[in-house]
């Protein structure tokens, strides 16, 4: 699945019990956090026609960001950061494993190459997630999810009063939150 997907599926999680901004913005930012991989993306544009280009997201995308080392120094961090400790790392733990679920579902490549996920990464090669049946990362599946995931945060946005604007900008999500409530009414209390 593409990164917003990520976003807007974690956002959901995040707002599935009682937590706080920054900690709504740690579970979020968990489910994201596996594809910080993908950043080789960069230098591997840029270093395309040197004559010994950088292939660090061809060798490391699905690989140091996809696995359970990761996903241990993430809900870590997540647990340090937090103010409700235990809650906020429970979530963004599986946020974070949601993320890898769902590239195994529907992350396959244009060529029909899937990424396999070593999930016991860096402990042992042994284990890598696939499933014969994954659909491709512009599938109508990846479409739909997205979709729905918009229409929920619209929905709590207008229900609750904040947004997942509300981790880049105070002041635009109160914006947004009130078109919401100016267009479909004010929330019931």
């Amino acid at each position: 699945m593409n990164p917003v997907t990520h976003f807007l599926v974690s956002w959901g999680v995040a707002n599935s019990t009682a937590l706080e901004r920054r900690d709504r913005a740690i579970v979020t930012l968990a489910g994201v956090a596996p594809d910080l991989d993908g950043l080789g993306a960069i230098p591997e544009l840029l270093t395309r026609n040197w004559a010994h280009p950088l292939d660090w997201f061809s060798r490391y995308h699905h690989v140091l960001g996809h696995n359970v080392g990761f996903a241990l120094v993430v809900t870590g961090a997540s647990y340090l950061l937090s103010t409700k400790r235990w809650k906020t790392a429970a979530l963004a733990c599986a946020t974070f494993h949601l993320h890898l679920l769902c590239d195994v579902l529907g992350a396959r490549g244009p060529d029909g190459d899937q990424w396999p996920i070593p999930y016991l990464f860096p402990f042992s090669h042994a284990w890598r997630w696939t499933w014969s049946g994954q659909w491709a990362l512009n599938g109508w599946q990846n479409f739909a999810i997205t979709g729905a995931m918009l229409v929920l945060a619209f929905y709590l946005a207008w229900a609750r009063g904040f947004s997942p604007l509300e981790m880049v900008s105070l002041r635009a999500d109160r914006a947004f939150v009130r078109a919401l409530r100016n267009r479909f009414g004010a929330a019931k209390a």
